[in-house]
Parts: C-alpha cells; sequence; structure tokens
C-alpha cells in the first residue's frame, strides 16, 4: 500500500460510479474541485446497463427518464447528448386485467382517480361505487406519514390499489403500495391529501396545478442507444476535464483525520484505502447503495450507518427478448403493467421497438420486448434459472397477447438488491441519515437510497450533496421540497420494467 501524495486544496473522493457518483463528480468539477470516482465494480453506470441483443442496442436496466423534473435533462444536455435525446415513439400503454388488455386510464394520480368515470373499464361497477363514497367520508387522518395503498383503500377502496396503484407503483419501485410511503413516493398527492377531506377532490386540484404548470415536451425521454448512454458520457466528460475514475476499487476503509497545530502539512479531512491503496481527501461523497454506504460509516457515522442499514432493497431481473419482426404481431401501444392481485409472474412488459423508434429504425427486421419479474419480498421467483424466467415471461406474453413465435434471443438481467423501498417514515430516516451525516465536516450522502430512485432524483441528490459541501443548502431545499416535485408529479404512462 502507498499513500497518494496529490493532496492538492480541494481533492474531494466520491465512492461509487453509477449515475449519482458521476454526477456528483461532474458537479464539482464545474466547482473547480480535483475529483477522484471510486467504483468497486469492474464497470460504470450502476442500474444504467447498456447491452444488445440480436445485433439492436438495448438498455439491460433503467429504460427512460423523466422529463418533467429537468435535472437528468440537463445533464445529458452537459455532456453532449443534447442531439441523442428521444421522446418515445409511442405513449399509450395498457393494464393486462381481469383477463383483457386495457387501455391505461387517464385523469389519474398514480393511479388515483380524479372522479371514477376515469377507471372505468379496469374497475368492477363494484369498484367504480366505490369511489363515489369518498365524497361523503368525513376525513382521514393522515399525520406524518401515511401508505399510498392504506391510504387511497380507507378512501377508494381496495380495488383501486389492487387495480391500479400496485401496479403503477410497483413498476416505479418494485414493492408493496400498502407499505410504500405516501410522503416519500408520491409528495404532491400527500400534500394535497392533508389539506382536503375527499381525496379525488385532492387529485383534481393537482391535476388542475399541473394544468397551468404545463411544460412543453413529453413526459419522459430515452437516448438513442439507450439511456445506459448517459453515465457513459458523464464519465468521458469527467476524464477530460481531469477527473480520476478508478473502477475495481472497492473502498475498505473511510476516517476522518485531523489536521496538525499548524494546518500546513496535513488539514483536517478524510483517509480512505481503496483496492490496496490510500487516498487523502478534503471531502467525501458517498454514492452507494445503503448497505455499503452503512458499512462505509460505521467507524465515524454508526448512527447514520445504523439507519442506513436499516433500508430495505427489492431485486427483480429484466427479461430481453428479440424476435423476427415478420413473425409477430403485437397490441397497440408502448407496453401493459400486471396488478398482482391477478396472480400472474410478470409484473410489466415494454415493446421497446415500438416505444423507442430508433430501435425500430436501426433493426428494421428484430422487434425487442422486454419483461420484469420480482417485487420486494418475491424470492421464489427470483432464486430460478434464467431459462426458466424466460419460459415464465413467454408464457404470460402469449396470455396476454397472442405472442408463440420462437424469440431469436433472450436475455436475463438480474438487479439483485436494485431498488430501495420507501416504507412509511422514510423521509423521517432520511432526515436523520443527513443530521448524523451533516456533523462531520467534508462528508455528503447521495443516491437512489434517499429522495427518489428515478434518474433526475438521482442526479438532484448529486447536486444537492455537493452544494452541501460547498455550504449551499439551496439546491437541497429546492430539490428535496414537496412544491418542487409537486410541479412535476410522476404521473406515469407506462412504468414498468425498472422505469
Amino acid at each position: 500500500m502507498h499513500a497518494d501524495t496529490r493532496t492538492g486544496p480541494g481533492h474531494v473522493v466520491v465512492i461509487g460510479g453509477g449515475i449519482a457518483g458521476l454526477a456528483a463528480a461532474h458537479r464539482l468539477l464545474n466547482g473547480g474541485a480535483r475529483v477522484t470516482v471510486l467504483e468497486a465494480s469492474d464497470r460504470l453506470g450502476g442500474k444504467l446497463l447498456p447491452g444488445s441483443i440480436a445485433g439492436a442496442r438495448v438498455d439491460l436496466g433503467a429504460e427512460s427518464m423523466l422529463a418533467r423534473r429537468p435535472e437528468a435533462v440537463a445533464l445529458a444536455h452537459e455532456v453532449g447528448l443534447a442531439d441523442r435525446l428521444r421522446s418515445p415513439a409511442t405513449a399509450g400503454a395498457s393494464i393486462w386485467t381481469r383477463g383483457a388488455l386495457r387501455p391505461m386510464p387517464k385523469g389519474h394520480v398514480m393511479g388515483v382517480p380524479g372522479d371514477a368515470a376515469a377507471l372505468s373499464g379496469v374497475l368492477s361497477d363494484e369498484g367504480l361505487r366505490r369511489i363515489e363514497r369518498d365524497r361523503d367520508l368525513p376525513r382521514t387522518q393522515i399525520g406524518d406519514d401515511v401508505s399510498v395503498g392504506g391510504f387511497v383503500a380507507e378512501r377508494l377502496g381496495r380495488e383501486v390499489v389492487d387495480r391500479l396503484v400496485e401496479p403503477l407503483l410497483g413498476g416505479v419501485y418494485a414493492g408493496d403500495a400498502y407499505r410504500i410511503s405516501m410522503r416519500s413516493a408520491v409528495p404532491q398527492l400527500f400534500e394535497a391529501a392533508r389539506t382536503h377531506t375527499s381525496l379525488t377532490e385532492a387529485v383534481r386540484e393537482i391535476q388542475a396545478k399541473t394544468t397551468r404548470n404545463q411544460q412543453p415536451g413529453p413526459v419522459f425521454m430515452g437516448i438513442e442507444g439507450g439511456v445506459g448512454q448517459l453515465p457513459l458520457a458523464v464519465a468521458e466528460s469527467v476524464r477530460a476535464r481531469g477527473g480520476e475514475i478508478v473502477t475495481g476499487a472497492p473502498v475498505t476503509e473511510l476516517r476522518r483525520v485531523a489536521g496538525d497545530a499548524a494546518g500546513a502539512e496535513r488539514r483536517a479531512g478524510w483517509r480512505l484505502v481503496a483496492g490496496g491503496r490510500e487516498l487523502r481527501a478534503d471531502a467525501v461523497v458517498v454514492a452507494v447503495p445503503a448497505a455499503a454506504a452503512a458499512a462505509l460509516l460505521t467507524a465515524e457515522a454508526p448512527a447514520a450507518a445504523a439507519e442506513l442499514a436499516a433500508i430495505e432493497y427489492a431485486s427483480m431481473a429484466l427479461i430481453t427478448l428479440a424476435y423476427r419482426r415478420s413473425e409477430i404481431t403485437l397490441p397497440e401501444g408502448s407496453g401493459f403493467l400486471v396488478p398482482p392481485v391477478d396472480g400472474r409472474t410478470i409484473k410489466a412488459s415494454t415493446f421497446a421497438s415500438r416505444k423507442w423508434g430508433w430501435i425500430a429504425e436501426e433493426n428494421p427486421d428484430v422487434a425487442v420486448l422486454r419483461t420484469s419479474v420480482g417485487r420486494h419480498g418475491e424470492t421464489e421467483i427470483l432464486g430460478r434459472r434464467d431459462a426458466d424466467l424466460v419460459d415464465v415471461s413467454r408464457h404470460d406474453l402469449r396470455a396476454a397477447t397472442g405472442l408463440t413465435a420462437e424469440p431469436l434471443e433472450t436475455r436475463v438481467t438480474r438487479w439483485n438488491d436494485g431498488l430501495p423501498q420507501y416504507p412509511v417514515g422514510h423521509h423521517a430516516r432520511v432526515a436523520r441519515i443527513r443530521e448524523h451525516v451533516g456533523r462531520l465536516p467534508g462528508l455528503a450522502v447521495c443516491g437512489a437510497a434517499y429522495d427518489g430512485v428515478g434518474i433526475p432524483a438521482c442526479v438532484a441528490s448529486a447536486n444537492a450533496a455537493v452544494d452541501g459541501l460547498r455550504g449551499d443548502d439551496r439546491s437541497a431545499d429546492a430539490d428535496r421540497s414537496s412544491d418542487a416535485l409537486g410541479a412535476h408529479p410522476v404521473r406515469s404512462l407506462h412504468g414498468g420494467a425498472g422505469e
């Protein structure tokens, strides 16, 4: 082991080379810092993973980013991807429920309707009548937080949750709507519900506010070649501006060091050990999943580490299938979601070649589909062999769409502990983590475990962490405020397959 002697002013080490860590490095360089990124694995990008199947370029992880939040699109512009940003070629999606593919309802906020008519065809007549009772029910006390499923079921009935809220939230978090925090996962709905007796009235207010603040352009965006190109472009920009990125370098020690009396030779800062290399840093950004962050912070921030260790994750798998286009006929739209209550194995399917025009243009003879399996707490399905996951995907696709053709090629991508869960009280846990971390000068955390699992939320988390190190909390306050999120509510047209 040898000490890194490059200890000039403003040296910041970023631990983690996913999109949050790379975004943090990019922002640090914009502010004039000297940056080293340490990534434990042999690749960059985290849950953003470009790949190919049957010669077609595809995403093997997340495949789109919310464009109504500006952070990810802005980052893509900054790293030279502006001319490769693409909106979905089709925005129409379906929900596979009650034995048929049905058009995804409009006029809802994460599955919660402003009136019963919005869910006609998806819910039974009894379920629609139950929604109408909302206006006559007394106020439901929310308190500091409440589960999305529990609150919506109490106001509108379980059928709304089971048939629509659950598959939409499951597409984002791979979680259980009856455990997921409304304050953390659907903050605009939480804030509106606190000031209205009727939930449907609260939804109508959100819709009116959205209309007033409507931004031009698509709700979601992709990138030609896949959104997995984004972290690679950010990494290229970081390196081009002098940042150092080291892969295969797991950090095994992170300790605070004090400065000497004179403050000349040894400033207060941090000492890290990674891959047999010792580094000194003025500041550290920890941009890794919660369990890894907990291990790193145990020595210096044990209270924060304990809170981080309590964050649970869901595992999932993406099954990508390529077909001869001439041999298949698919329903209209970009894909479909599947409510767990219907007892199917897959939770969503994306018709990738139809959703992203560039896939079809580059590969006119090939059609690419994706399915996803796995939710929080499900272990049996993810323990199956890859071939079995392909078989169950094909079985469900046949039942939903009539697809019987043999695929040209298949790929299974497993994301073990891929999605952090946001149960009731998550916001308070995050606040405690930041309070403990904030007591240590030159330390910040960011990533999907805190303020949102989407790409823009991860970039915003990175921006806030960097600005906090500089003593500028304005972006942190803005990016995490319910008002800011409420101006750009997540109204997914198709949240499936890990978006």
